[in-house]
């Protein structure tokens, strides 16, 4: 940023990044480059200068390369008085068709740029405007997913930029995209997508739409801020609600430090800072003298704060280098015994490395250990396949040593050491039982949740260094000092190595390793320290090893098809497999996936015994409690042998969660704890799930049956939390699975001929009589006959197509000369996806005497199709004996129109002559003794963008052929485990690679809508289906109302899952539409409250809405989370955020933001969406590349014209 003159500043694409980290400090430089403060010295940065000599090496590198292969022109930078010059010559040559052009220069009198390469693609004329397709004009009938459509050819330029960097950043994706839109400024045609040109030699390319309208919201609020700037003469002050300010920034932190702001409180966020200034609490001292409440903040939080904050003003007591006071003597005496082969562990890890070819991201470079003797101990790895080694190395190390020293324990500091552990074993495929052992029997003892239960200390961080003073002495760190140094170097010296600096890189390493001793160290004291601690305490006794206790895993040991599968692929690198290798190791990953996901599902609930329960209160199906009281006391009903209760508790369920009735949840409990079962593991929580819930009262008030254990005494203490219950066991799935892995181990090299085996393969389907390279399958054309039904056979009907060239004739076709292979079929929202399946089973089971099964991951989506398959067999003959489902808990209630089946009358159903239908789980299809393998002639999986490989594998074993039929950018497949191979993702997901739209070559996808309105279609096309997705004509109208998706704006502040300003939005909104005239299927009538759905991603908000809603006579509006409406419609759908900032939200953006949520949500209505939000939304810079994707999509949506 600089000021050609006082009235003018110029801008770069690194002040965007700079103004996203903290307006305050961008905007603090800008005071000072206006003479209105002095500047801040600017220290030199000699690892910047080497790194920026290294950049202009890999440019002139690329350069030289581009030189050799094409015509470039080069044009030469100059000072900011020649720009006029050097951007006319840009233009001139891009205009000209040139190839290649270097360092072409931007400038539109406020954004100054030069962009490394842009490089023509195509072979039409750029200076042609009729050269070239735009995707966004309706009127352009060229189709992109036609090779040999001419528009495919249209000569357009693309932006490559040159980085040292081995996978992308944030800041450089801007860079792209500021290039790329002044191009489009000048009206230069551009390319899709732009490049990142990276250190490793790699290319990494990414779409221009997942990075523009960030880029530009971005833009438009940096210039926003700079005019407010330079109209107000006065210093930009601290604290100032216009401009956003990190907290953490050199700074920032001198302003906090100048103001005693309330950020010196230790673990006070941001967003608690902005509540506590807004009810007038703005410095440390504040807060430790306020005596009222502070709305937004709940009383526990702020008598947590104040301890804090009055803690850290305290005067010093003498000889203490920091105040500390004991806050619950019993955690800190749970500590084991010292050992004299006690380990103290830490990694040192880089998030952001990635390798080519295999999608997965980070790397711990080093494994770093200490023990009691003083010894130090390193693994290192530079590479995935060294971090493998470096795995086993360590894990064969512990053995070892463990074999010596049974009562050892492992010490590290905060959750990193555990989960990377969990995650580099499940990611590598190798010491998964070594891990589970140590965990298993407590052997890892992370200090840190010790330390935040059982003490407050008077600093700032509870971070290891901060803690330091009270152990560590006179030993104080050398060189690299924290562990984003660490990275920094780590990346440094592989630079260096790479430029043949050998000697300068060994010495950073040896930087980095006594760095990593020093942590290991300093764990080891605070262990010390904290046993002293505890031996103090009234009544402590000598801490005795803790007792080993035994985590139920119901499957230990992995299956030995899994070992004998992996060892087949040990020396193949990810990058560089075959489609079958790929295939192999899919189906090695899929015989031990129950295993993770149980072993996943056990190692977080034991975490959440430990760990503060900030860390884990926003995972999924989490309450935490904020009032119980005792709704009816310990008694027994009837013949009932167990003591029982019911309690009424009321909490915040954590985003994306569901509790029903039914449910049982392990109930957690702290101290004081109540008389029952616990883990023996250092400072933990009790648990039990001797729980049912038995009414849910407004999704926010829980009724939950407790039950004691036999001859437990009845206690009087109230749970903390409800968190997830056990999951099922997995039973037939895993026999299926491994049997199945058995054949494929039993054909290689060849591959298994087989639908699943195929499916892994992403080979497209195999036809009988068919040879040769698979071709794309013929796509029928476009007709009233391709979908039907609007809403998935819910609503008011649709066309019937008939003739052979209908979507319904091609799948059943495809089917019937499918060679032991799959059919994949998509269908987006209100494309008639049940209408079409039900017809195509209808047809085979009657007309050609197919036995069918049909699958999904929930009872009612098999329901659902069964219903359907019955509406549209019974002009052909089909009788309800031929559809047949196991009967669940409350069928005998309830009457059915299929027959009902149970143990004794599965087979008799399954040995009937003729043609049948089956409804069941993946339970029933893997259970030989109910289905017997390959029996069915077809397996129709439901839900199929919803339902993982691994289970899709195991119910195919009953069937020859596949139909997967679903759509993956609906809500996503929930996984708990992480898994070495993408088993936990769906079926249709696999084949899709993350394109929006299913490939041709493996089936059809349905690309007419019967439900949306053309301009309610439209985003949501654009959103989730690359444009692909029509709407079809009809006659609905509602009146006095623009159809189309319509964004609401509504400003708010420190809102996380509810918002009372959306509330009264939506009530508004609601109010203002019911009672218009709404015709459809040619009746017309007022638009009723049944005719509007609302939708919101949280329970709270849920909740906030209904209760508005109801207070305002509209009780009768449907409202609840995205979920509960996957599958409806109604005339119109309201839709509200909630939460007001990034910073505000929980489990991220990433979350509230996800494309497939807004999909649904969306979709739901026929004529008109209302998306309620609060614009700050949209103000923030995300910090991964994904994420960016998603709020570029969302400003899509918001602001079209931004985009």
């Amino acid at each position: 940023m600089f000021l050609p003159d006082p009235a003018t500043v110029v801008y770069s694409a690194s002040d965007l990044s700079a103004a996203a980290a903290c307006e305050w400090a961008l905007l603090r430089r800008l005071d000072a480059k206006l003479g209105r403060i002095d500047a801040a010295p600017a220290a030199a940065d000699a690892m910047l200068q080497r790194t920026a000599a290294l950049g202009d090496a890999h440019e002139l590198r690329m350069l030289e390369q581009l030189r050799a292969a094409r015509t470039v022109v080069e044009i030469e930078r100059g000072d900011l008085a020649d720009i006029g010059s050097a951007v006319e010559m840009s233009e001139a040559a891009l205009r000209a068709g040139a190839e290649v052009v270097f360092q072409a220069a931007f400038f539109d009198g406020r954004f100054l740029g030069y962009a490394d390469f842009i490089i023509r693609t195509g072979s039409g004329d750029p200076s042609d405007p009729a050269d070239h397709s735009d995707p966004a004009d309706p009127a352009d009938h060229s189709d992109p997913a036609d090779p040999a459509d001419p528009a495919d050819h249209a000569a357009t330029y693309e932006v490559y930029d040159t980085k040292l960097a081995r996978s992308a950043k944030i800041t450089a994706l801007l860079q792209l995209a500021a290039y790329s839109d002044q191009l489009q400024r000048m009206g230069i045609p551009t390319g899709e997508n732009v490049h990142l040109l990276l250190g490793d030699g790699r290319t990494s390319s990414h779409r221009l739409q997942d990075i523009l309208p960030v880029y530009r919201a971005r833009r438009a609020r940096l210039e926003r801020l700079v005019d407010e700037r330079l109209a107000d003469p006065a210093p930009t002050p601290w604290g100032d609600p216009r401009y956003a300010a990190c907290g953490r920034c050199d700074l920032c932190e001198e302003q906090v430090q100048q103001h005693r702001d309330v950020l010196l409180v230790a673990n006070l966020r941001l967003s608690q800072r902005a509540r506590l200034r807004s009810a007038g609490v703005r410095s440390i001292d504040d807060l430790a003298a306020r005596r009222e409440p502070v709305p937004g903040l709940s009383d526990a939080t702020l008598a947590t704060l104040q301890g804090q904050a009055r803690l850290q003003i305290a005067p010093r007591a003498p000889g203490r280098p920091l105040n500390w006071e004991i806050i619950n003597p019993a955690a800190l005496a749970a500590l084991p015994a010292p050992d004299a082969g006690d380990i103290f562990f830490d990694f040192e890890g880089d998030p952001l490395y990635q390798e080519a070819g295999n999608g997965q991201w980070g790397l711990d470079y080093l494994f770093g250990l200490a023990l009691p003797d003083d010894t130090f101990r390193t693994f290192w790895a530079h590479d995935h396949a060294e971090e493998r080694q470096a795995l086993i190395d360590f894990l064969e190390y512990v053995r070892e040593r463990r074999s010596r020293h049974p009562g050892l324990h492992i010490y590290h500091y905060a959750p990193y050491e555990r989960t990377h552990l969990l995650g580099l074993a499940a990611r590598h495929g190798v010491g998964e039982e070594a891990v589970d052992d140590l965990l298993r029997r407590n052997v890892l003892v992370d200090l840190y949740p010790i330390v935040r239960q059982g003490l407050r200390i008077g600093s700032r961080s509870y971070s290891l260094k901060k803690l330091e003073p009270l152990y560590m002495g006179l030993e104080e760190r050398e060189g690299v000092a924290n562990a984003a140094d660490s990275i920094t170097e780590y990346v440094r010296s592989r630079t260096l190595l790479a430029t043949g600096q050998t000697d300068a890189a060994e010495q950073i390493l040896t930087d980095i390793a006594r760095y990593n001793a020093y942590d290991c160290r300093s764990t080891l004291r605070l262990r010390d320290w904290l046993l002293a601690r505890a031996a103090e305490q009234p009544g402590a006794t000598a801490a005795s090893p803790a007792t080993l206790a035994g985590v139920p895993l119901p499957v230990r040991e992995p299956d030995p098809v899994y070992r004998e599968l992996s060892v087949l692929l040990a020396d193949v690198p990810p990058a560089e497999r075959t489609a079958d290798q790929t295939a192999l190791a899919l189906a090695s990953a899929a015989i031990d996936y129950h295993r993770r996901e149980q072993k996943s599902f056990w190692w977080d609930h034991y975490s959440r015994l430990g760990a503060p329960v900030d860390d884990w209160a926003d995972t999924r199906d989490v309450l935490i409690v904020e009032t119980a009281a005792l709704h009816l006391g310990w008694h027994r009903e009837g013949r009932q042998s167990l003591d029982r209760r019911v309690l009424r508790l009321t909490g915040a369920l954590a985003p994306g969660s569901s509790l029903t009735v039914g449910q049982q949840p392990f109930l957690l409990y702290d101290l004081p704890y109540p008389p029952i079962s616990r883990s023996d593991a250092p400072g933990a929580r009790t648990a039990h799930n001797r729980a049912t819930i038995i009414d849910v009262i407004d999704e926010s008030v829980y009724l939950v049956e407790e039950v004691l254990e036999r001859d437990a005494p009845a206690h009087r203490e109230m749970p903390i939390a409800l968190t997830p219950g056990t999951p099922p066991p997995a039973g037939s799935q895993v026999t299926a699975i491994s049997e199945w892995g058995r054949a494929v181990l039993s054909r290689w090299p060849e591959p298994l001929p087989d639908a699943a085996f195929d499916l892994l393969r992403r080979r497209p389907p195999r036809l009988l009589g068919a040879s040769g390279p698979a071709q794309p399958l013929v796509q029928p054309p476009a007709r009233p006959g391709d979908g039907a039904g609007a809403g998935d056979g819910e609503g008011d009907g649709a066309g019937d197509g008939d003739g052979e060239g209908d979507v319904r004739t091609a799948i059943r076709d495809t089917l019937l000369v499918l060679d032991r292979s799959y059919l994949a079929v998509q269908g987006p929202p209100g494309t008639g996806k049940t209408f079409v399946g039900s017809r195509v089973i209808a047809d085979l089971v009657v007309r050609h005497g197919w036995r069918v099964g049909v699958v999904a991951q929930s009872h009612a989506a098999v329901e659902n199709m069964l219903r359907a398959v019955l509406a549209a067999g019974i002009e052909a003959g089909l009788e309800p004996g031929q559809v047949g489902k196991k009967a669940k808990k409350g069928d005998e209630k309830k009457p059915v129109p299929w027959t009902l089946l149970d143990t004794k009358t599965f087979a008799r159903f399954t040995g009937q002559s003729g043609g049948w239908v089956l409804g069941g789980t993946a339970w029933d299809f893997s259970n030989a003794d109910r289905v017997p393998r390959g029996s069915l002639d077809l397996l129709v999986i439901d839900e199929a963008g919803q339902f993982s490989l691994a289970s899709t594998i195991a119910a195919a074993v009953a069937a020859e052929r596949l139909l997967l039929l679903g759509d993956p950018q609906q809500l996503p497949q929930v996984s708990q485990g992480t898994h070495p191979e993408p088993v936990d993702g769906s079926a249709l997901g696999w084949l899709s690679d993350g394109h929006q739209v299913l490939p041709p070559e493996f089936g059809y996808f349905l690309k007419t809508s019967w439900r949306m309105h053309p301009r309610i279609c439209a985003p949501v096309s654009a959103l989730s289906y690359e444009g692909r997705l029509r709407s079809h004509p009809s006659d609905r109208r509602l009146e006095a109302v623009e159809p189309g998706l319509h964004p609401v704006p509504v400003p708010h502040r420190f809102n996380s899952t509810s918002s009372v300003e959306e509330a009264e939005a939506v009530v508004s909104l609601v109010t203002g539409l019911l009672g218009r005239p709404w015709t459809s299927g040619g009746r017309s009538a007022p638009l009723a409250q049944g005719d509007v759905i609302v939708v919101a991603p949280y329970n709270a908000q849920v909740e906030l809405l209904r209760r508005h809603l109801v207070q305002a006579g509209l009780g009768d509006v449907p409202v609840g989370t995205v979920d509960k409406f996957q599958g409806r419609e109604a005339a119109v759908a309201v839709v509200s955020l909630a939460a007001s900032a990034a910073e505000d939200v929980p489990r991220g953006l990433e979350f509230l933001l996800l494309a497939n949520r807004l999909n649904v949500a969306i979709s739901r209505a026929q004529w008109a969406a209302w998306l309620v939000y609060s614009p700050a939304l949209t103000e923030t810079l995300p910090s991964s590349v994904e994420s960016l994707a998603q709020l570029s999509a969302f400003i899509t949506l918001v602001t079209p014209d931004r985009a």
